[in-house]
């Protein structure tokens, strides 16, 4: 069993600046890719940042130069690190990692339940 947990979200107001954590945990083999995507009303699900296993980083345009994505040696922690929110960050933001279970022969996609961030004066 493998768990996805993220945590961080809230309200702020334009200008300041929020870090969401994503913390894996259960039985784990290996860890791969590590993302964060994001989801506003009525719009599509989105990527945001991603990092791989071999420790190369992308950025969707719309946060390059404001959001950093990091995690611990261990991989068992993300972090995104947001500065400088405007409105049109305002969305549900989700973890997600592909891990391979102990004991599995393959590698799956897991998700959190998301957290909701919201940038407003």
């Amino acid at each position: 069993q493998v768990q996805v947990v993220e945590s961080g979200g809230g309200l702020v107001q334009p200008g300041e600046s929020l870090r969401l954590s994503c913390v894996v945990s259960g039985s784990i083999f290996s860890i791969g890719t590590m993302a964060w995507h994001r989801q506003a009303p009525g719009k599509q699900r989105e990527l945001v940042a991603q990092m791989t296993s071999g420790g190369n980083i992308a950025y969707s345009d719309s946060v390059k130069g404001r959001f950093t994505i990091s995690g611990t040696d261990a991989k068992t922690t993300m972090y995104l690190h947001m500065n400088n929110l405007k409105p049109e960050d305002t969305a549900v933001y989700y973890c997600n990692v592909a891990v391979r279970p102990t004991a599995a022969p393959v590698t799956y996609s897991y998700w959190g339940q998301g957290t909701q961030v919201t940038v407003s004066s």
